[in-house]
């Protein structure tokens, strides 16, 4: 039997946006409950909620639409590892086990894809600002041990108080692609 885990939070008007953003809403256009022979309805939120991939052109002036970004990125084997980590640090090997510090010193090749669990955001409906978010230094021993794509279970892989960026401007320069806001409760360490 397979086993699938949805790394997805559930959306709601509850579910924390960054200080300023959309929040979450639905307009119902037309209901069986109003007598209407369907139900429509529309949503009006951040692209920047919940679990979701941020385009170059999030963080760059120069950088290319979701539209544009190949999924090639996005599936395929991939690696989830538990950081030891305390709110408000940024990831690093340090954070990681013993035996993935080893692989990244070495070079060794890991899946494409590389989520960090740490645990530093536990209620997508309550937003912390002391959230951890990625090491640049991390990033590149990924992109040299083969890494494409980083995620992380956190609203960003940069704090939240940060103007430069340094996370983003990271994988930008390695055209590397990012997944934010994911739910890796209960999702044991290991390749997928």
């Amino acid at each position: 039997m397979v086993r699938v885990y949805d790394l997805s939070p559930t959306l709601s008007p509850r579910t924390g946006v960054f200080p300023g953003d959309v929040r979450f809403q639905q307009s119902i256009s037309m209901s069986f409950d109003k007598g209407h022979h369907l139900g429509l309805s529309s949503i009006t939120t951040t692209l920047h909620i919940g679990a979701h991939a941020d385009a170059p052109s999030h963080y760059s002036a120069r950088g290319e639409g979701i539209a544009a970004r190949s999924l090639e990125y996005y599936v395929g084997q991939t690696y989830v590892a538990h950081a030891a980590i305390s709110r408000g640090e940024r990831v690093s090997a340090s954070h990681l086990s013993k035996a993935l510090q080893e692989r990244i010193v070495s070079k060794s090749r890991f899946p494409a894809r590389f989520l960090v669990k740490t645990e530093t955001f536990p209620d997508p409906d309550r937003w912390n600002s002391d959230f951890a978010s990625f090491d640049p230094e991390l990033i590149e021993a990924l992109h040299s041990c083969g890494v494409r794509l980083i995620g992380i279970d956190t609203p960003s892989i940069d704090p939240e108080t940060s103007k430069e960026l340094e996370s983003h401007h990271t994988i930008e320069r390695l055209d590397m692609s990012v997944l934010e806001g994911l739910c890796l409760q209960g999702v044991p360490e290991g390749t997928y």
